[in-house]
């Protein structure tokens, strides 16, 4: 069998396993609607009150969006090798030609058609429920690629919170413990404006924060987006290697 026949069979069969679980796809899908729906339509921005969700509703696109492209890949591919790891099937794997990177490559492509429509199910929410609106240019026909970008990277991430941990119930909690902090720290919901000056500097440490920006470039502001996508592709590129490097092959 080809590589490419390899890396398809594997995502055909993390595409199947993916849709047999049914919280999996509630969390993936539904919980950030109800993210969308407490504080886009209900809680609403108020942008002269200060504070949290004082800027126009269209700010807070990339915050929404980052919701599915951090959790869900952290989580599913975490849990992924963790599963795999309790019932043996990495050393089932090993006497197959498929490698840990073709391996990590099938979970990520998966999850980059998950996300990614996710993604676009939440976009049309946020527009629908709250007063954000889209800056209508060619520059939109990018968006998909920092979705794609951003779930590839943590992704690599995932899978190394995944050969770390030593249960899916660890994984869970790791992954929850890396996630919460970026996602409120990295020019999602938080403005850099209410954060300390002396952390701000760290916020850059972030890749989600490139994300952001990237995005919201494209949605809101109009601004130069090229810099922020290609950081985020030359993490993800470095996640992914590291990602695919600590896959079990065997136990």
């Amino acid at each position: 069998m080809s590589r490419l026949g390899r890396v398809r069979t594997e995502a055909v069969a993390a595409a199947r396993s993916f849709t047999r679980r049914r919280t999996a796809v509630f969390f993936t899908f539904f919980f950030p609607v109800i993210l969308v729906v407490i504080f886009g339509a209900l809680v609403r921005t108020q942008p002269t009150g200060g504070g949290l969700f004082a800027e126009p509703a269209g700010y807070y696109i990339p915050g929404y969006l980052a919701v599915v492209v951090l959790f869900t890949p952290l989580s599913r591919v975490g849990s992924e090798i963790a599963r795999h790891r309790d019932g043996g099937r990495f050393e089932k794997l090993a006497t197959t030609p498929l490698s840990r990177a073709e391996w990590l490559l099938a979970h990520t492509l998966v999850n980059v058609g998950i996300i990614g429509a996710a993604s676009l199910l939440i976009l049309g929410l946020v527009l629908a429920v709250t007063d954000a609106t889209l800056i209508l240019s060619p520059a939109l026909a990018v968006l998909p690629v920092f979705v794609a970008v951003a779930v590839a990277l943590f992704c690599g991430l995932g899978a190394v919170l995944g050969a770390l941990a030593d249960s899916q119930d660890g994984v869970i909690a790791a992954s929850n413990t890396v996630a919460l902090p970026l996602l409120f720290l990295s020019e999602t919901f938080v403005t850099p404006s209410l954060l300390p000056a002396w952390f701000r500097p760290a916020v850059a440490a972030s890749p989600l924060t490139y994300f952001a920006r990237g995005t919201r470039a494209i949605t809101f502001e109009g601004g130069a987006w090229t810099g922020d996508l290609l950081v985020l592709t030359a993490l993800a590129a470095v996640f992914l290697a590291v990602g695919a490097y600590a896959v079990p092959r065997t136990e």
